[in-house]
């Protein structure tokens, strides 16, 4: 639990919470500016990260990288997110994701200037319901790839796209598209709830080296889930934090007067309201945790996972928004805290897996598959 930490792990997390009050919240005007101004704060972002030995937390040793473990990754959300700071998305370095497993050549061109950050990468996984299935067929010498791929996060600025395609007699794997290549087209940019961007592209006779694809043909489906479920306890660490920045502006609110000069605190409605906020953050941060300790364990925690990624997501909604019910209608305007933040964690609840189907897919680890602890 959080007070367990050892004393390095105490220091990590103050060193994460002044990261964020120093480096972090200083560029708040930023977050909202012109291109120019977000690319100059993006920048002192990773310069500070660097030096700061955040960027490297989530890059392997091999590649210079200090490979954190679950647990301190953990605290590290934790204290970021528990400042509402802006920017969290730059400190860490790009991970390996599924190019973890490539051979060469694209070890050397890709991988290696990912990491160091010279290039930047997407994940294209998701296909409207009406779009053509995103195919890859084998020639002599090279792959041709035809489809679309609807809702690729940060794909407008991607110099390469790990593409989820599918092999006749082979089934999915996943190929390496790099943007520029001929036959490639965003077909439109759009930002979401949230504010992040994303970006719909089609492939028309998309030529692609034969060594582009990650591994063998037949591994690209368990290879995009790996990638997808290695987030999913992330997402729930950063809705702890903001739990707890929540609680902590709620606190200070509560403990004001209102017009008769009692604490706005002191009803009995409101107390209640107010109880069950940290009885919902107690819990959420309980089980994220718990759930990393797992994890550096050498655990299998695919469904501890994701019952931390639906609890805090859902409890992290319910959170804010009786937060903002609390506050009044101040809360509503745009640009307070508390509405910026209700739209931001809205759109987790989808990420990485709906809350429906990952409780469908929970409940047959348990009944099919006899995985899962309490």
């Amino acid at each position: 639990m959080p007070e367990q930490l050892n004393k390095a792990q105490r220091a990590l997390s103050e060193k994460a919470t002044s990261f964020a009050l120093d480096v972090l919240l200083p560029l708040s005007d930023a977050a909202a500016g012109t291109t120019e101004e977000l690319a100059t704060a993006r920048s002192t972002v990773v310069r500070e990260s660097k030096a700061a030995g955040f960027y490297a937390m989530t890059q392997p040793e091999a590649f210079g990288g200090s490979a954190a473990s679950t647990l301190e990754l953990t605290i590290v959300r934790d204290a970021f997110a528990s400042a509402n700071a802006p920017f969290m998305g730059v400190v860490f370095g790009p991970g390996p994701g599924v190019l973890g497993g490539a051979a060469e050549p694209l070890k050397s061109s890709h991988l290696a200037p990912l990491l160091a950050g010279e290039i930047q990468g997407a994940f294209g996984f998701t296909e409207a319901d009406d779009a053509t299935r995103t195919t890859a067929e084998k020639k002599s010498d090279h792959w041709l790839i035809n489809g679309h791929k609807s809702y690729v996060t940060g794909g407008e600025q991607a110099d390469f796209i790990n593409t989820l395609v599918t092999i006749a007699d082979a089934g999915p794997a996943m190929i390496v598209i790099d943007t520029n290549s001929t036959g490639v087209t965003i077909e439109k940019t759009f930002s979401s709830l949230d504010g992040s961007r994303h970006a719909a592209f089609r492939f028309n006779d998309v030529r692609v080296p034969l060594d582009h694809v990650i591994g063998k043909p037949g591994e690209g489906l368990p290879r995009a889930m790996r990638q997808i479920g290695d987030i999913r306890l992330a997402l729930a660490a950063l809705c702890v934090g903001y739990m707890r920045w929540i609680d902590d502006y709620l606190t200070n609110h509560l403990q004001q007067p209102d017009r008769t000069g009692a604490p706005r605190g002191n009803k009995e409605g409101i107390r209640l309201r107010y109880a069950d906020n940290r009885i919902r953050t107690f819990a959420a941060r309980s089980m994220v945790y718990r759930t990393a300790r797992l994890a550096d364990s050498g655990a299998n925690v695919v469904n501890e996972g994701i019952a931390c990624k639906v609890f805090a997501t859902e409890a992290v909604a319910e959170v804010v928004d009786t937060a903002i019910q609390l506050v009044g209608g101040s809360a509503l305007v745009t640009g307070h805290p508390l509405e910026s933040l209700y739209r931001r964690v809205r759109a987790l609840r989808l990420a990485e897996g709906g809350s429906d189907v990952l409780r469908l897919n929970l409940a047959r680890g348990s009944l099919d598959l006899d995985k899962g602890i309490l």
